[in-house]
Order: structure tokens, then sequence, then C-alpha cells
């Protein structure tokens, strides 16, 4: 057995709608610094906010991180009609394209309804906004999923999403750094790679990343950039980790892995877990397994300490109670303003 006082580097999911008794004992034991949730998870809101609850009391943290993937249009965790459906990042991006103004604000108060609602449940990071440029001719994982092809179009609603979802409780998390907008492949089947130099990459796909380098939190892509590093995805590489998104982007929060289960990556999940640790990731994402493989990954991981504890320590502090918000008139707002773009 390993007890954990410190928190571990690691985010983990959970199997269903409450906490079995073993996932209790893990948690509880192992002490991971937070908790992911999927679809299969969320039931109803009574049903959700026990389980946040359960997860927080069994590491014994109430600012424990616990975080979602809600994006809105096709990755919405949270399904109608228990919950509302949100637009996808491409609808509030024609907004912008037609009129910037209108579009940020548009981002800001979407983010804004997100955030409300998965503070109410307990849920205080969401893995959004996603910067990656929307690219023709790329696979469709992004898509939809990409506010546009502008680079400084998706920066500006980036940023309005990220300052709307912080100024309602709830720390944003930029993806996929240093850009997944050009794959060939979907990242959860298959290895994409982005056979791009870097001055041009520089110059398009990571203007997002870099106009955002001061936010809390950022996810890797399972991306190799054979002309950065040939041998390595993002998530595995010290250079791109290092050089790339440290240097040259520039971004000092708490990077955090895309989850390790993904096809793109090989070895066995502690493996994989290792690799990404030793090129220079704060967390570790591990989104499902059963529970005897949680803790084999576990196992291979640091205690959160050292600049990694510090970048993440920095980052909860920026969560802050959430204004008040009228929620009915700003969904009135934003489907005018949706509608001024269809």
């Amino acid at each position: 057995m390993m007890i954990n006082a410190a928190p571990l580097a690691g985010i983990f999911g959970c199997d269903g709608v409450t906490l079995s008794a073993d996932e209790m004992a893990f948690f509880r034991d192992v002490n991971p610094l937070g908790l992911i949730l999927f679809r299969r998870n969320c039931e109803s809101r009574d049903q959700l906010k026990r389980l946040t609850d359960s997860f927080r009391e069994a590491v014994g943290r109430a600012d424990a991180p616990i975080l979602i993937d809600e994006e809105g249009g096709r990755v919405q965790r949270l399904q109608p009609p228990e919950w509302v459906a949100h637009p996808a990042a491409r609808e509030l991006g024609v907004v912008a394209e037609k009129n910037l103004e209108r579009g940020v604000r548009a981002a800001y108060i979407n983010a804004q309804l997100i955030a409300h609602e998965l503070v109410q449940l307990g849920i205080n990071v969401d893995a959004a906004p996603v910067l990656d440029l929307l690219v023709d001719g790329a696979n469709e994982v992004i898509g939809s999923r990409a506010f546009s092809k502008d680079p400084e179009l998706v920066a500006a609603m980036g940023r309005a999403a990220c300052e709307g979802f912080l100024s309602a409780g709830v720390l944003p998390i930029i993806k996929h750094m240093p850009g997944h907008g050009r794959a060939n492949a979907d990242s959860h089947i298959a290895l994409p790679t982005i056979d791009v130099d870097g001055d041009t990459l520089l110059a398009t796909d990571m203007v997002p990343f870099r106009r955002l380098n001061d936010m809390p939190w950022a996810m890797t892509a399972h991306i190799v950039y054979p002309q950065l590093d040939a041998e390595r995805p993002c998530t595995q590489s010290p250079v791109l980790i290092g050089h790339w998104l440290r240097e040259r982007i520039g971004f000092g929060g708490v990077i955090i892995t895309d989850c390790i289960h993904m096809n793109a990556l090989e070895g066995t999940h502690a493996e994989r877990a290792v690799r990404s640790v030793a090129a220079g990731v704060d967390l570790v994402l591990n989104s499902h397994g059963p529970v005897s493989d949680m803790y084999e990954v576990a196992k291979v991981l640091p205690v959160l300490e050292g600049v990694a504890k510090q970048r993440v320590e920095r980052s909860l502090q920026m969560i802050q109670k959430g204004e008040e918000l009228d929620v009915q008139m700003l969904m009135m707002e934003r489907e005018e303003l949706l509608k001024a773009g269809r």
C-alpha cells in the first residue's frame, strides 16, 4: 500500500456515478492532486455534487482540482436535458469573423455560463478553451472545436473565454499546446504528425498559445513534430516541453498531459507516465482504468513538489468566488449574438 501525505502529480478518473469502495481507498491512499469527470460520471446535479464532495473528502483537500472537458458543441460531458447545451467554439468564431467585438463578448459570456454551471457541481477546472487552429484538410478531431483559421482571432477569443471562466470561479486549461489543428490523425486513435518547421509554427499555430502564455494551465498535444523532435510526441519530449513550450511560447503555468490512455502513446500506462514526467510536464492525466492499473501509474508518479507545486498553488489561488450572474439575461444575450453570426 502507498500512502502519500503530499498530493501526487496526477489527475485520475473514476468509473461511474459514485466512487466505489476501491476507488475511495485509492484516492485516500494515493492522494492524487485531482479528479477528472466524463459523461459516464454525470447523471444529475445532486449525484454529481455528491461525487465531487466524496472525492474531496477522500483526499482531504477542499480545493482539490476537479476537471471536466466542457467545451460546448460535440465535446460536452454535461448533456441535455439535465444540463444546457452550449455552442461549439466554431459557432462563436463565426460571430467574431463578422464582428470581433461581438464575438469576444459571446466567448466571454459563454464561458461564464459554462463556469456558473460547473461551480454549482463542485467542478473548478475546465479543459477549455481549444486554441488549436481550424485547418482545411486536417483530421476532423479538432474541426468545430476550433474558433477560426486566424491565429490572432483565436487568441482574442481564447482570452475572452479564459477571462469568462476565471470571472465565474473556474480555471481554464488552454489546449492542445503547441497546436493540434494541422494533425493528420486523431490522437485518441493513432499518433499524428505535423511536419512543419518551427518558425512557421511560431508564426501560426503557436500564436494563440504565445498570446495566452499567462494562463494558469495548459494541456499538451500527443503529436510528433519531426522538425522539432523527430522521435517523441510533444507530451514525452523534453525538447518540446522545455524549449518550445516553456521558452519559445513562454508558458509559465501548469502543464498537464492529455490523457495517457490515448492510442497515440506507446507502452504501459506507467511507462507513458514516466516518459511524460521525464519530459518536464507538471501533471499526468490518467482518465480511466481499473484501480489496479491506476495504482501502477501512481507508483511511478512523483509527489507534487518544487516548481511544479508552486505553479499549482499559484493557479489555485486564482480561483475566486464567481461573480453573481443573471443567467437568463446572459443566455438571451448569447443567443442574440449567435444569431448575428448565422
